[in-house]
């Protein structure tokens, strides 16, 4: 069964720092909705009803339906801005998509067959060196991430964005870029055994500090 994400928002009039910090004191979010042709519009959503699909990982690279003012507009999330400190999201940034014009965004990468892996076997680590990748695609085609199996790699081995397997009518924004783009995803390598340096002075240095402190016990017994 396919996920799908449904917000509800309101059209707003009043923008400014002012009616920001208003909507969040009553439990909404300041957001606005561009692209597909039309102007910008300011938003407001639920901040519970956020939070609760936030939750799901695909949320953030799947096509959601945004019903403003009881309409419903297809889009996708281009940005998040969150409280440093609080549970709690501070504006939204959501932009409208067409079935026909393919669609510049991010797509999770998720990994699987580390535990099968050669090279954990026998003691090496994985480097993850990305997490997701942009990509470009029609609507229709958008993936809810790209799996990359490691379960064949043996330490020293690594899988770059060209050995990804990618769904069809999906394009990695970076290697089309051309040579010299082709970026390591995920690596496996020896573990590093870092070892503690202790310094051991000099049998010479050794010899005069002990007989400096065999002064300084001779001069503290001695009396007036």
């Amino acid at each position: 069964m396919a996920i799908s994400f449904e917000l509800t928002a309101e059209s707003r009039a009043d923008t400014g720092k002012g009616a920001s910090r208003r909507l969040r004191h009553a439990g909404k979010i300041p957001a606005i909705i561009y692209g597909g042709g039309k102007d910008p519009q300011s938003l407001t959503l639920s901040h519970n009803e956020v939070l609760r699909n936030l939750e799901h990982e695909a949320f953030y690279s799947h096509i959601l339906s945004v019903r403003i003012d009881g309409k419903e507009t297809r889009a996708i999330l281009r940005d998040l801005q969150r409280h440093p400190s609080r549970h709690l999201i501070l504006h939204m940034d959501l932009q409208r998509i067409s079935e026909t014009e393919k669609l510049k965004t991010h797509a999770p990468l998720h990994f699987i067959g580390e535990d099968e892996a050669p090279g954990v076997k026998a003691g090496g680590l994985v480097s993850h060196d990305l997490t997701e990748v942009s990509i470009e695609c029609l609507p229709k085609d958008l993936p809810e991430f790209i799996e990359v199996d490691i379960s064949a790699l043996d330490i020293g081995d690594s899988i770059h964005l060209s050995g990804l397997k990618v769904p069809e009518g999906v394009t990695l924004l970076e290697l089309a870029r051309g040579e010299g783009h082709d970026q390591n995803v995920v690596s496996i390598h020896v573990k590093r055994v870092v070892e503690e340096e202790v310094e051991v002075a000099p049998e010479g240095e050794a010899a005069a500090e002990g007989g400096e402190e065999a002064e300084d016990s001779g001069e503290g017994e001695k009396s007036d």
